[in-house]
């Protein structure tokens, strides 16, 4: 009875020790690794969707052509007004632009009026009167008839609004600079204050100060030209408003400047600079 009681518990402890033997012997197997990304789909792999293609921007068809401009980096529609001659309203309306704040880089704007119309200022221009005799005089033959005698007429100049054009002074300050390849316009020095005047009669393109080297800018648009007043102290007129030659349309000042002058500036129709002194009186 002895024996057999000390037995069992040496045969139980000898399986034990094969059972852990036989675990620490064996090669543990990982669990299968299970990839959820591709249950229930198809093990073929899908083709990535092409990118739309961007839209064009609108007036992309007309990069180019003349009369149009590409909008480019930094411009505003005043600028790219100034630049082409043309009031920003008129940009605005040629291209249906609905907020004229809103361009875009690329973008194609239709800078000169459609279908090659002349815009005008909506101001009469006087033309420049003839020094020469009449083109016709009235003479009787021997019967009393009354026939007309061509003697020598004036011809007519095909650009009659540029020569109708006859600028003054905008300020009687004195010229401190001069036009050349730098500078596209002139500098008039003067007091806080001093009137400035309208150059010639026209409509008010432009009033504000969102040009930088400008200061507080006016801008007036004339029968085939646009004058540019910058560095103004106070307004004394409002857009769309018409103005006559010589009329007071602001304060000088020194907005965006380094002293009291005024900037004045032509530009034709097409946003060339032209020298003001060659349009302006001698004095």
């Amino acid at each position: 009875m002895t024996s057999s009681f000390h037995f069992r518990p040496m045969v139980l402890m000898a399986s034990s020790l094969a059972l852990l033997a036989g675990c620490t012997s064996s090669p543990r197997t990982p669990a299968p690794v299970e990839d959820r990304t591709t249950m229930g789909r198809s093990s073929t792999p899908t083709a990535t969707p092409a990118a739309e293609a961007p839209k064009p921007l609108p007036g992309s068809e007309n990069a180019g052509k003349p009369g149009y401009y590409t909008v480019q980096r930094g411009d505003t529609l005043t600028r790219i007004g100034l630049d082409n001659g043309q009031g920003w309203r008129d940009l605005a309306r040629w291209n249906n632009l609905t907020n004229p704040d809103l361009i875009e880089v690329g973008q194609v704007l239709r800078v000169s009026p459609p279908g090659g119309a002349v815009e005008t200022s909506g101001v009469v221009v006087r033309p420049i009167a003839s020094s020469g005799p009449s083109s016709s005089v009235t003479t009787q033959d021997n019967a009393g008839n009354k026939e007309p005698t061509k003697e020598s007429a004036s011809k007519p100049n095909a650009n009659a609004n540029a020569q109708a054009m006859q600028f003054i002074w905008p300020s009687q300050g004195k010229l401190i600079s001069k036009f050349d390849a730098n500078n596209k316009g002139i500098e008039i020095a003067g007091k806080k204050g001093d009137p400035v005047l309208a150059a010639e009669s026209g409509k008010v393109a432009y009033v504000g100060e969102s040009l930088r080297g400008y200061g507080k800018l006016i801008l007036i648009k004339h029968n085939g030209y646009l004058t540019a007043y910058g560095h103004n102290d106070k307004f004394s007129v409002k857009e769309d408003q018409l103005v006559t030659k010589g009329q007071k349309i602001a304060e000088m000042g020194n907005t965006d400047a380094d002293a009291y002058k005024l900037k004045f500036e032509i530009r034709d129709t097409a946003g060339k600079a032209l020298n003001p002194v060659t349009l302006l009186p001698q004095r």
